[in-house]
């Protein structure tokens, strides 16, 4: 068996291994393709090819931990969605909210991986120059990137929020369906195929929504949309 057999034979392995570690789909397959360069380039056969790239693929992954950064406030949360386009945005709530890996958003938008990897990457959030931790254009302000915060409050923040991401959504084929969520009001979130993305909670007071957490679709939910 070949080298390269021999490491696309232990590829989901070591991509298992990479995710665990990292917690991420984009991030793990990096780690392996790093991990498969340098096994590439090795003078010499390990005794244990199995053993080996584990060991390597650990190694790497764990290099390429890094703590994850607070959320962003609601105000830079909004400033960045309104710097993105309609199908940015729309990457962006897929990845940053749904949790979805490049293959699902692909999926979801109906374009090729390559093409996903690529929005993806568009869609990817900065710190702002001058402002450590607030996302907006690309930037030198360095330090990790903040991640989406699962809970916006106030009235006007959470209008402008989902102004932003809802009509992006819908324009790529996402169905927001009412649905009980948490034991509220809420919504539940399918792509163009039936599959159940996540869900959002509303907080209601007086009339108006004044809180949206963002969650997991509910258990009974199902898996396909299956209304007409």
């Amino acid at each position: 068996m070949s080298r390269t057999e021999e490491f696309e034979e232990l590829r989901p392995l070591l991509f298992s291994i990479a995710y665990r570690i990292l917690g991420s789909e984009s991030r793990a397959r990096d780690a392996v393709e790093e991990t498969r360069r340098g096994y590439e380039r090795a003078s010499a056969v390990p005794a244990s090819p199995r053993a080996f790239l584990s060991a390597e693929v650990t190694r790497i992954s764990r290099a390429a931990r890094r703590p994850d950064p607070a959320p962003p406030t609601p105000a830079a949360a909004v400033l960045l969605l309104e710097r993105l386009s309609p199908l940015e945005r729309a990457v962006f709530a897929l990845r940053e909210i749904f949790g979805c890996g490049t293959a699902q958003i692909a999926a979801a938008v109906g374009c090729s991986e390559a093409v996903g990897r690529r929005l993806t990457a568009a869609a990817t959030p900065f710190s702002t120059p001058g402002t450590p931790g607030v996302p907006g254009v690309p930037g030198t302000s360095g330090g990790p990137v903040p991640s989406w915060p699962d809970r916006i409050a106030g009235a006007d923040q959470v209008a402008r929020v989902l102004a932003a991401i809802v009509p992006a959504l819908l324009r790529i084929g996402v169905t927001m369906r009412p649905r009980e969520v948490d034991g509220g009001p809420g919504a539940v979130f399918h792509d163009r195929h039936g599959t159940a993305l996540g869900a959002l909670a509303l907080g209601i007071l007086d009339g108006r929504i004044q809180t949206v957490r963002w969650t997991a679709a509910p258990r009974n939910s199902g898996d396909r949309d299956t209304a007409a």
